[in-house]
């Protein structure tokens, strides 16, 4: 069985930017573990911007759940 990777995992072998938007009370995806992945990122020089907003949820981009979070998402778009 193939072993599941974790964008941490592959931080050095990207070639695209990347744009991580976070929740800051996401329970799912803790803040320590956002700031692992800018650190890769950051180790692998990669283009890369991470945006923690602290008042959102995970899934705070969809409009259709309880977790919407309308200034972060707006936010996200721009």
């Amino acid at each position: 069985m193939k072993q599941q990777k974790h964008p941490i995992d592959i931080t050095v072998d990207l070639g695209e930017p990347v744009l991580g938007l976070y929740g800051g009370q996401d329970e799912g995806i803790p803040l320590e573990s956002v700031e692992q992945m800018r650190q890769a990122l950051h180790a692998a020089n990669a283009k890369a911007e991470i945006v923690v907003y602290p008042d959102a949820c995970h899934a705070f981009n969809a409009d259709y759940r309880p977790s919407y979070h309308a200034q972060s998402a707006q936010d996200g778009l721009v």
